[in-house]
């Protein structure tokens, strides 16, 4: 029986996995809302005693640089150990991961009906590949390709420098450094870097904030309010804004496939991009991702898809956990 995590800075998924022959299977899974408990201890110790299961082996995908089995979470006040996980378990050992080396190690198990093909490539391309996650903060991970099978590793690429491309990027960029020092594109691309985004248009004139809006955003998540008016196109200014993001998601994206000459595929993981489908198919995500000058043939022919499957880091931490137990 294995435990598997999902450790982010809004919700923490747990679940328990049985593997038979290299097929896992869910038993049971539950979700907790990170920020009302004090610790991943608290929500363990929670998840088991009411599942009435023991694990034989565990791995957590955490939000955050995991160093010496240890990670300090990016967007949550917590520290995470892997020994004190273990002993609270009741085993030899308890693994700690990366967030999106977790859902690294989900994408061998993905079926067809688990993604969304943002482009056509001609053939089956092979090669190293990546994944980029914005949902709480923003996440990347790399699959390095020896010929025969994918080797995964984690990175904190999201806290990179934030790169304009243009008049108005440049803008965004002295609008946030103001407020923050350091501007990284997790300061863009994730939930709270879609506000940044709406409150410099806003701030710099571009449009007006609507009242309704105004409520809306006090009253609930501010950047699914935002998202939401532009989907439904209520509000022209979150439209601006959700354009922008987008685009600058998609320029990391496309940053990202060079650094690790990506060939094998760019994968869209987080719970950002599955609910942006009608707006991700359309022209403006590719454009931005191959728009890198002379490497532009070079992207064109790397297949991007979004990651639907929620339960992707889930499934991937219970692999990787088999893995490391063998």
């Amino acid at each position: 029986m294995i435990l598997a995590g999902d450790i982010g800075g809004t919700h923490s998924r747990l679940a328990f996995f049985d593997v038979t022959g290299g097929d896992f299977r869910l038993v049971s899974a539950s979700v907790f809302p990170s920020r009302e408990y004090s610790g991943l201890d608290e929500i363990v110790s929670q998840f088991v005693d009411s599942s009435a299961l023991h694990p034989d082996a565990a791995c957590f995908g955490i939000a955050g640089p995991v160093r010496n089995g240890r990670v300090e979470t990016s967007n949550l006040p917590w520290t995470i150990e892997a020994k004190r996980l273990a002993k609270e378990l009741k085993l030899w050992k308890a693994d700690l991961i990366n967030d999106l080396e977790a859902n690294a190690w989900g994408i061998s198990g993905l079926a067809a009906k688990d993604v969304v093909c943002l482009n056509q490539v001609k053939g089956h391309p092979v090669g190293n590949q990546a994944v980029i996650a914005a949902g709480t903060g923003l996440g990347e991970a790399g699959m390095y390709w020896d010929g025969t099978r994918h080797h995964i590793f984690a990175c904190e690429g999201g806290h990179s420098d934030f790169a304009p491309r243009n008049a108005l990027e440049i803008e965004l960029l002295q609008y946030l450094s103001r407020r923050y020092g350091h501007v990284s594109y997790e300061r863009i691309v994730s939930g709270p870097g879609l506000v940044h985004v709406f409150q410099f248009l806003r701030d710099s004139g571009r449009g007006k904030e609507p009242k309704w809006l105004t409520a809306e955003m006090q009253n609930s998540d501010p950047a699914a309010a935002i998202s939401r008016a532009a989907m439904n196109g209520k509000c022209p200014l979150c439209e601006h804004a959700l354009d922008l993001f987008i685009s600058i998601y998609a320029a990391e994206a496309g940053n990202l496939a060079l650094k690790l000459l990506a060939t094998g595929g760019v994968y869209l993981g987080g719970g950002i991009a599955p609910k942006l489908i009608s707006k991700l198919v359309g022209p403006l995500f590719m454009q931005a991702f191959v728009g890198k000058g002379r490497m532009q043939p070079l992207l064109e022919a790397i297949p991007v898809k979004v990651i639907t499957n929620e339960q992707t880091a889930l499934m991937g931490a219970a692999r990787c956990a088999v893995a490391r137990a063998n």
